[in-house]
């Protein structure tokens, strides 16, 4: 299939966008979020059609430049522009983070770590609904099982796409779950309770409750409605809020994960709880969650996933 737009979007500096994508992808088996060592590919739907996208940065960190091309017939305008605003929402191009360089230039246990993934900018899900089904499908297990469950998520509901003799499949939305029953998502592996839990929110969505809207909402009582919400607590909310609604200051204090990649760059020998976590967060504020990612990046880049230290070129 020829591509049928190609555009380009630039970023505020710095940005690199392999740092961007594996803060995102998290495990190199997720198979929504594609990343080839040079090129980010995702199937994205606009219009209730899916169009498969493909980003390549053009031009270094300082002066970031990416080439964007659009596969699909018949793409209109209104979708041209749904889709440069998705991926400004995912890769966090807008976002302007030199006051975060700033107080990480005079901490010494923050300034190396932003040095070494300077570029880095916070990403998030393409909808606060495919933020809190990764929530949901991830609590109490490992994230390589999670990734698995999202991918068969994917392969069993979600729209589909062939091109260059590969089928893509996009991230189902609510309307591709309605209709469907517990014992569906169960044989992909999926708990009871996950299974009710992810079900019940689709039909939730597609009924009227308003995710998105938890954009004009402050942290409490966005974190309030969402517990609402069957299956979720407060990792799975102060998850959302960070990924789903881009609350850079929220550090999800109950990520085993992250608190142990905390304790591991402070040098602490004890086990830290939640309180003790948010109150050495809190040192960053309001960048808890940012420092989350380049802890994420840290224990990547220790798998051999991620390059850290600067890159001029920005895409390899």
């Amino acid at each position: 299939m020829a591509p049928a737009l190609k555009f380009y979007l630039g970023a505020v500096p710095p940005f690199r966008l392999d740092l961007t994508v594996w803060a995102l992808r998290r495990r190199a088996e997720n198979h929504l979020d594609r990343w080839d060592g040079n090129c980010y590919r995702r199937l994205l739907v606009t219009a209730g059609r899916p169009r498969l996208v493909r980003v390549i940065q053009a031009r270094g960190p300082e002066q970031p430049a990416l080439e964007v091309e659009v596969q699909g017939p018949d793409l209109s305008d209104r979708e041209a522009l749904a889709i440069r605003a998705v991926l400004s929402r995912v890769l966090g191009l807008e976002l302007d983070l030199s006051p975060f360089y700033r107080l990480a230039a005079s901490d010494l246990a923050l300034g190396p770590l932003a040095n070494r993934f300077r570029g880095l900018k916070p990403p998030r899900f393409p909808t606060v609904f495919e933020a809190l089904v990764n929530a949901i499908t991830c609590q109490q297990v490992s994230l390589d099982f999670g990734i698995r469950l999202i991918n068969r998520l994917a392969e069993a509901f979600g729209p589909p796409l062939e091109a260059a003799g590969e089928t893509f499949r996009a991230f189902p939305g609510p309307e591709d779950l309605l209709g469907h029953h517990e014992a569906e998502l169960r044989a992909l592996g999926f708990s009871r309770q996950k299974a009710r839990a992810v079900l019940e929110l689709a039909g939730a969505v597609a009924g009227g409750f308003d995710l998105e809207g938890l954009a004009d909402a402050d942290n409490g009582t966005a974190a309030a409605r969402l517990c609402r919400l069957r299956g979720v607590g407060r990792w799975t909310a102060e998850y959302v809020l960070l990924r789903g609604l881009g609350r850079l200051e929220v550090f999800p204090g109950d990520d085993a994960g992250a608190r142990n990649s905390l304790r591991r760059w402070l040098g602490l020998g004890q086990t830290l709880d939640y309180a003790r976590t948010k109150a050495l967060v809190g040192r960053w504020d309001p960048y808890g969650g940012l420092v989350y990612f380049h802890l994420l990046l840290g224990r990547l880049e220790r798998r051999g996933l991620v390059a850290g230290g600067y890159n001029p070129v920005g895409a390899a």
